[in-house]
């Protein structure tokens, strides 16, 4: 049956509605930031760029490194925005848009996330790179979605240890994906699992003028422990793109640049450098 005009919004272009994207520019291997800066600092290491589309936050460049064809495309912060770029990404490889509906074979992409984030464990030193094992859901987005409810026995823990406001919602715990993840193993890579909230200030324990609700929040945190795994890091999307990817069936991993540590207070001095670093580090993990 056709998806309806109004639940999928096909611009008069033929593009998706908000990525502006048609289907043929988009590549199997998506690399996302949430800085719309951040786009060109991966694509100028292509070695030739096909296309250049962008419409609100959400920039995309597609094209070539090393025989290999990638998109970039800034998501924007928060899950919020990660609901409208996942849905659209899978829309534009499993929905054909003459006829409006599901294509009978779904096609799969590789989703790798390039972020920074803040650690909460103090032996995790600045500028080092982190690939998030689980996304740790404190926003509410795979709430929305009917699903499985991921690893209930990790959030169930999560529930228990890390005390919240009953308003709060409750906590999801989502993997990435494994064999994706092996790509960017390497002996300069940390494995850890990455706490998602909805904001940057009150949201992750950060105050200015305004007192946060929870002022124990990230030494709660930082003592959490299930079965030996802690949480390492704070940040606002791994946990929606590994909940999205994993509804619609798309591979992804998240790999962060640690630029704080909320734990000594540190902030990195060449932030620049750090991401550099591992965007260069992504892209031949890619091609290897």
């Amino acid at each position: 049956m056709p998806i309806a005009h109004s639940e999928l919004i096909i611009n008069p272009d033929g593009s998706i509605y908000h990525l502006n994207l048609k289907p043929h520019q988009l590549a199997a291997t998506v690399i996302t930031v949430g800085d719309l800066e951040r786009v060109k600092e991966v694509s100028k290491h292509f070695d030739a760029i096909e296309l250049k589309v962008g419409k609100r936050e959400f920039i995309t460049h597609t094209g070539v490194y090393k025989n290999k064809r990638i998109s970039v495309i800034s998501t924007g912060i928060g899950t919020d925005n990660i609901d409208i770029v996942f849905n659209e990404l899978d829309a534009l490889v499993n929905v054909d848009f003459q006829t409006r509906e599901i294509k009978k074979e779904l096609k799969s992409l590789d989703i790798i996330r390039i972020g920074t984030s803040g650690a909460v464990q103090n032996e995790i030193p600045i500028d080092s790179f982190l690939l998030s094992q689980r996304g740790i859901g404190f926003d509410s987005l795979m709430h929305w979605y009917d699903n499985d409810g991921g690893d209930l026995a990790f959030a169930k823990a999560v529930s228990q240890q890390i005390s919240r406001s009953k308003l709060h919602s409750a906590p999801y715990v989502v993997s990435c994906d494994q064999d994706l993840a092996r790509k960017f193993q390497s002996l300069e890579m940390i494995n850890g699992n990455t706490l998602t909230n909805v904001g940057f200030y009150g949201p992750q324990s950060r105050k200015i003028r305004i007192q946060p609700a929870e002022k124990n929040l990230n030494e709660h945190i930082a003592s959490f422990n299930f079965e030996g795994h802690k949480i390492t890091n704070l940040e606002m999307e791994t946990a929606g793109i590994y909940a999205m990817a994993n509804l619609l069936g798309h591979r992804a991993v998240s790999l962060n640049a640690i630029l704080a540590n909320r734990t000594t207070g540190e902030f990195s001095i060449h932030p620049g450098e750090t991401v550099e670093k591992l965007i260069k580090f992504t892209l031949d993990s890619i091609v290897a």
